[in-house]
């Protein structure tokens, strides 16, 4: 039942309406300076070019994005701030070994304090972010810093800056604010991409437009990969069409770099994997006596179930020492293919010429086929003979011809590639979205989560779109389910790959959340604070999410895994706070008499030696999943960063035989706290050690 206005009609608003349904590309939003709200707003130059005959002079055309409060997001996306990562090894799993990161904070925040680290380094960035539901939170950024805000905005929490907002019903859908929140973030992001880097965004209808334009601004035109469209299902309650659907738009940092590099996409045939998963089965009963094996896979191919993806590949049905195999065309593509002779094995006649010619431009390279067992002889030479086409790879030092795996047929089409059971993926894929709505809830042993995303469908992208990386990193700040996580694990163990994971996700209240939702929605958040009060949690998204990963990684560890997967499912959890650094660090020169007790130690007091370390690794830029050891020298608590990466002692009382000790070790850089020395003579001695020493070792103090 809808509720009455209780004020006079807004008649401006109504009006302006009237005018966007007879002209809509005249209509915009634009901000009220007083309140800063959101409005629709007449764009009177381009309602006077609509009306008029002739072109109508005013400001200059140019084909641009705008909305208001783009600048400001751009500030934000460059403006630095003095936040740090604190590591917490309780709720980390294999926090001393693991190459994973799971980081609660303010996306945004995170991503800046990655730069140093992370730039240039992640192969995949998958986003679900937020959608603009006009019910859904979005993110509110003000990192302006003004002198009598400094500490605050340094990092004490605000009811304004760094925290979720809603977008209620009473500030409509408008876009601006969502593509605000979107362009910094996705600013900073494109930062920490690999040239040859890949972003996957989903989206719905709604946004789905303005987005592409964003992206388009972002990485540039000339970077849009592909948008896919992923359908989860027909909705029989839509009164004019079901949108069951959404979207996944992917860019390239820089795609004429993926070009020269020759990067091509391949996903495996579905049932290829079910083949040579049998015939390695097979193999282990009757070893090399590929007859026998050929007869059992015959039957295995009979018995497997109507609608089976394997069934349609039961072609492939010959054995040999690389595994099942078909015969394919032996003739050059085209046509005008070299001719010359090859001799059958059994009666010593050459062969049958192809029509077109052989395949291969030379008698040494056929014969090196030959030799290799890739090419089957028939019965007699009055025939010739033809290629093997495997279910799988063959290994690597077994070259393909220069034609490669692809060759086209008579009508010059590009073939299927089925030599290496791989097909190019189509725009359009259909997943029920239920499937992963019913998975997770066995996983959680409660449905905490709406709508999460599939991490079979994401485990497969992410092994499509990094065919020549074994260990890519890959990221995700928009966390949520952390289904990005789970399909990480999904595809290492599926494919013997070593891919890491950065998941970034906001400690968002759940009790908020659940006094602000109603429906099905209030029921999955209260079955989440359930589920965080039973395992002594706080109550909070990010603790979901990070049980998803503990439990998704636990059940990928029981399951098949290649063995190529080093089964690293463990993850350090940092999260995002001040600065370890007292204000007088930053600012030195606004220190006045009473602020000098508080200078004499420029560390807060509620800091630990592990606090310090990861800020020094994040300043510094050194990687953060980089293993740590702790050891006593002289008395004194040193880390040791991967070894000699990076060598920290944070105790007071620094000698300068502790100095030489560990100038000796010759690291690559040194950290100390800079009134952790025994006397001013040490500090001042320090560095001329290391210069006698250690020259190569940078030094630097906290």
């Amino acid at each position: 039942m809808e509720k009455l206005k209780m004020h006079s009609p807004d008649l401006m608003q109504e009006n302006i309406a009237k005018i966007r349904e007879l002209f809509p590309g005249c209509v915009t939003e634009a901000r009220y300076e007083a309140t800063g709200q959101l409005h629709l707003a007449v764009d009177f130059d381009q309602l006077r070019q609509e009306l008029s005959d002739h072109i109508v002079e005013g400001p200059q055309e140019r084909y641009r994005l705008d909305w208001p409060g783009k600048r400001e997001a751009l500030v934000s996306a460059n403006v630095p701030i003095t936040k740090t990562l604190r590591p917490f090894q309780e709720e980390s799993v294999e926090f001393d070994t693991t190459k994973n990161l799971f980081i609660e904070g303010d996306n945004l925040e995170v991503l800046k304090l990655l730069q140093e680290t992370f730039l240039g380094e992640v192969k995949l960035i998958y986003i679900d972010p937020p959608y603009n539901t006009g019910k859904d939170f979005i993110y509110r950024d003000n990192f302006s810093v003004s002198k009598q805000q400094f500490e605050k905005e340094a990092g004490e929490k605000d009811e304004v800056g760094s925290r979720l907002v809603s977008n209620p019903d009473t500030r409509g859908r408008y876009h601006s604010d969502w593509m605000s929140m979107m362009y910094a973030r996705l600013t900073v992001a494109k930062r920490l991409l690999k040239d040859d880097g890949i972003i996957m965004v989903s989206i719905d209808d709604y946004e789905q437009s303005a987005l592409r334009k964003l992206m388009d601004q972002v990485f540039g035109e000339k970077n849009f990969v592909a948008q896919l469209v992923w359908e989860k299902g027909r909705k029989n309650d839509a009164k004019f069409f079901s949108v069951g659907h959404e979207y996944l738009l992917i860019y390239a940092k820089n795609i004429v770099y993926l070009r020269e590099r020759k990067e091509v996409w391949r996903e495996e045939k579905p049932g290829a994997r079910d083949i040579w998963e049998e015939f390695l089965r097979l193999r282990g009963i009757h070893v090399d006596n590929f007859k026998a094996i050929e007869v059992d896979l015959s039957q295995w191919y009979s018995d497997l179930p109507k609608g089976h993806p394997a069934k349609k590949w039961a072609r492939y049905k010959r054995v040999d020492k690389y595994g099942p195999w078909r015969d394919r065309d032996i003739s050059w593509p085209g046509g005008d293919g070299p001719r010359y002779d090859v001799i059958h094995p059994k009666t010593g006649q050459p062969c049958a010429v192809p029509e077109r010619g052989w395949i291969y431009a030379s008698p040494a390279e056929m014969q090196r086929q030959i030799k290799l067992g890739l090419v089957e002889f028939r019965e007699d030479h009055t025939e010739p003979p033809f290629r093997k086409a495997h279910i799988r790879p063959i290994p690597e030092e077994v070259e393909e011809s220069q034609f490669g795996s692809e060759v086209e047929d008579e009508n010059g089409e590009e073939g299927d590639d089925t030599e290496f059971a791989t097909q190019v993926r189509g725009s359009y894929f259909y997943k029920q979205s239920q499937v992963s709505v019913k998975y997770l809830r066995n996983l959680m042993g409660a449905k905490v989560f709406t709508n999460p995303k599939d991490h079979e469908e994401l485990a497969k992208l992410i092994e499509y779109v990094t065919p020549n990386d074994r260990a890519a990193l890959i990221m995700d700040f928009f966390a949520g389910s952390a289904s990005t996580a789970e399909a990480v694990f999904r595809a290492n163990a599926a494919y013997g790959t070593n891919h890491r994971f950065i998941m970034v996700q906001l400690p968002e209240s759940l009790e908020e959340a659940e006094a602000s939702t109603t429906g099905t929605a209030k029921k999955t958040v209260q079955a989440a604070i359930k589920l965080m009060k039973k395992n002594g949690r706080p109550l909070v998204l990010s603790e979901v999410s990070k049980e998803r990963v503990r439990k998704a990684g636990a059940a990928a560890i029981a399951g098949p895994c290649d063995p190529g997967w080093r089964k690293d499912v463990g993850f350090r959890v940092l999260k995002v706070d001040a600065s370890n650094m007292q204000d007088v660090y930053y600012r030195p020169d606004e220190v006045d008499q009473r602020d000098l007790l508080h200078a004499v130690d420029n560390i807060k007091p509620d800091r630990t030696a592990e606090d310090l370390l990861f800020q020094v690794l994040v300043d510094w830029g050194v990687d953060l999943t980089l293993p740590i050891r702790r050891e006593t020298v002289q008395g004194k608590t040193v880390f040791f960063v991967d070894e000699n990466a990076l060598v920290a002692c944070f105790d007071l009382g620094v000698t300068e035989e502790l100095v030489k000790e560990l100038a000796g070790r010759e690291p690559l850089r040194v950290v100390f706290r800079d009134n952790g020395f025994v006397s001013d003579a040490v500090k001042i001695n320090v560095e001329q050690v290391f210069r006698q020493l250690s020259p190569s070792t940078e030094v630097k103090s906290i």
